[in-house]
């Protein structure tokens, strides 16, 4: 398996990841919350999540590119 392989898998899964937490966080929006400030404080925690996940994949997507052309 090559780098380029490797990263693209990365890539994938944490693309996938990014949006499985996406819909999590919209299906607990959506909810009725009996207590108001645990929504909110899983919501922050969803949201934190997402951003970090993003942030790995936008971070991944230029090496792969970058290993896929060498």
């Amino acid at each position: 398996m090559t780098l380029a392989n490797i990263l693209f898998v990365l890539v994938l899964v944490s693309g996938l990841a990014t949006l499985v937490i996406l819909f999590v966080g919209v299906l607990s929006m959506g909810r009725d919350q009996a207590e108001e400030t645990v929504g909110a404080s899983r919501s922050n925690r969803l949201m934190v999540w997402r951003v970090r996940l993003q942030l790995i994949t936008v971070l991944l997507m230029p090496l792969w590119y970058l290993a896929s052309r060498a």
